[in-house]
């Protein structure tokens, strides 16, 4: 996934001057747009301008200020202008955040998505099957229930390397544990993964994540996680639900520690302690 902050500037003339080409995949974040990119802005000033271009794929998110934005797209908007489109099936959903980035974003891609990358998943990912995706991003400002989880491993049953932000308590949790009901809770099997990041993260995205009742992990598996947070949700380095999925971390990054216990490393016993 490319990451600019000059689309208009660089990206865009870079294409004119490839003017030729027939076959052309796309996969970017795009920032400080005063509007989505969308299927207009993609005829307009791609596929009318690239005459001998056949084949176009694509994985485009596009980030904006909402600030002082008296209208705002919605995701049939954004949807709407692809009816027309000359090529492929296109999916597209559009967030809006108002605590940290007060912005919004827009997702559009093409489908079959043929890209390895899928970037900033939120609540409203449509799902589907992505078979070459091997990298993926979740963020969002509303909790990430157990249920979401179970959709991600399925629309990415290949992942290798998964990285999380939401700072949300997850609410569902909550009922399990008043209930004292975890029967519906179902494991969730990352046969791939060997790279995990939950750093800026709520305790409950941890609990998800090494508890045997709810994750299982394979083997050899990279952590970055913060020391606190990691203390807490093992109980000091003591409760038994997490000890399963710690013994299968290979390396184990700690964010805000100087040096590790005799409890941690017996924790951890096959892991290398990194201190970033």
């Amino acid at each position: 996934m490319y990451e600019t902050y000059v689309y208009d500037e660089s990206i865009l003339p870079l294409l004119y001057r490839m003017s030729n080409v027939e076959e052309i995949g796309l996969c970017l974040q795009v920032h400080d747009k005063e509007t989505f990119i969308d299927g207009k802005h993609l005829k307009r000033n791609i596929i009318n301008r690239m005459r001998r271009l056949n084949h176009f794929t694509f994985s485009i998110s596009s980030f904006i200020s909402t600030r002082n934005k008296l209208y705002l797209p919605s995701t049939k908007d954004i949807q709407c202008t692809f009816i027309d489109f000359p090529m492929n099936n296109i999916i597209s959903y559009v967030d809006y955040f108002s605590e940290v980035h007060k912005g919004g974003q827009c997702h559009i891609y093409s489908y079959p998505h043929q890209m390895e990358y899928y970037g900033d998943i939120t609540n409203n990912f449509p799902g589907g099957l992505f078979e070459y995706v091997r990298v993926v991003s979740l963020y969002d400002e509303y909790s990430f229930e157990h249920e979401f989880f179970v959709r991600i491993q399925k629309s990415f049953p290949f992942v290798e390397k998964l990285s999380l932000k939401n700072g949300k308590p997850q609410n569902a949790k909550q009922s399990y544990e008043a209930n004292n009901d975890h029967r519906n809770v179902s494991v969730i099997q990352y046969s791939f993964l060997y790279q995990l990041s939950i750093v800026n993260v709520h305790d409950d995205y941890i609990e998800e994540f090494l508890f045997d009742t709810k994750t299982y992990l394979s083997n050899n598996v990279i952590l970055f996680i913060n020391y606190e947070s990691l203390e807490r949700v093992t109980h000091n380095f003591t409760r038994d639900v997490t000890r399963i999925n710690c013994t299968k971390i290979d390396k184990l990054n700690l964010y805000g520690a100087t040096k590790c216990s005799n409890s941690l490393e017996e924790y951890f016993p096959y892991a290398k302690i990194f201190y970033p």
